[in-house]
């Protein structure tokens, strides 16, 4: 298994898919780092030689991936809560932040629902 930014890069997909398994590398931006480091985007990751990989992994190195992008978007979101701006509020009161409906929906943010004890007529 190949290893790229600290991560367990599949054998047996290709390359161009199995670059989107590091954090903050989608399709495009594999396409493009394949494109940059002239590697066949049709090849397995298990075919490659050590010399494209070593390319690949220089590619990579150009753009912000991993730990240094989780740490960025983290930060982020802290700077949104400490400003109390309306995004932070969202984030700490645990809402959906962009501007979805929540009277029906937002379990994800939400959690479960609660229940309410039954009322007597």
């Amino acid at each position: 298994m190949a290893r790229i930014k600290g991560v367990d890069i599949p054998n047996n997909k290709r390359i161009e898919i199995s670059l989107t398994y590091v954090y903050g590398i989608g399709r495009s931006l594999s396409n493009r780092i394949l494109k940059d480091a002239d590697v066949n985007p049709n090849k397995r990751a298990g075919e490659l030689t050590n010399d494209e990989l070593n390319k690949i992994r220089d590619e990579v190195n150009k753009y912000t991936t991993e730990g240094d992008l989780r740490r960025e978007v983290n930060m982020n979101i802290k700077t949104k809560m400490e400003i109390n701006c309306y995004q932070g509020l969202r984030h700490k009161k645990g809402l959906p932040v962009r501007g979805q409906r929540t009277n029906r929906n937002a379990r994800t943010r939400k959690g479960r629902g609660k229940v309410a004890a039954n009322k007597k007529k």
